[in-house]
């Protein structure tokens, strides 16, 4: 049974940036076939899909976000620990939201975290 949880700060100040790692047990990062997602949700909006790197870590982040987010979002990984992480700069209130990190399996997400509500303010 694959398990991920997410760490990181609940509160970030503007302009800082935010750091969210995905501990991964069950299973490896590494095994072919599968990717990493990071997903979000702001409050009182639907899920925002953001990127995912996959087992040959290659990344890969959504062509529907908006090039502002996008170019301050980078996914990595640590192989020796089995994690991978989300890095989001100069956040502001907008980045607010719940974080969630997966699995995807083919074209869907079949493992959640919990997810960790994050908060951007002063």
């Amino acid at each position: 049974q694959v398990q991920l949880q997410e760490s990181g700060p609940g509160l970030v100040k503007p302009s800082q940036t935010l750091s969210l790692t995905c501990t991964v047990s069950g299973g490896s990062i590494t095994t072919s076939g599968y990717a990493w997602s990071w997903i979000r949700q702001p409050p009182g909006k639907g899920l925002e899909w953001m990127g995912l790197i996959t087992a040959d870590g290659d990344t890969y982040y959504s062509p529907s976000l908006k090039t502002s987010l996008k170019s301050r979002t980078s996914i990595s990984r640590d192989t020796s620990k089995n994690q991978f992480s989300l890095q989001l700069s100069s956040v502001t209130p907008e980045d607010t939201a719940v974080y969630y990190c997966a699995r995807r399996s083919w074209s869907s997400e079949d493992y959640w975290g919990q997810g960790t509500q994050v908060t951007v303010s002063s």
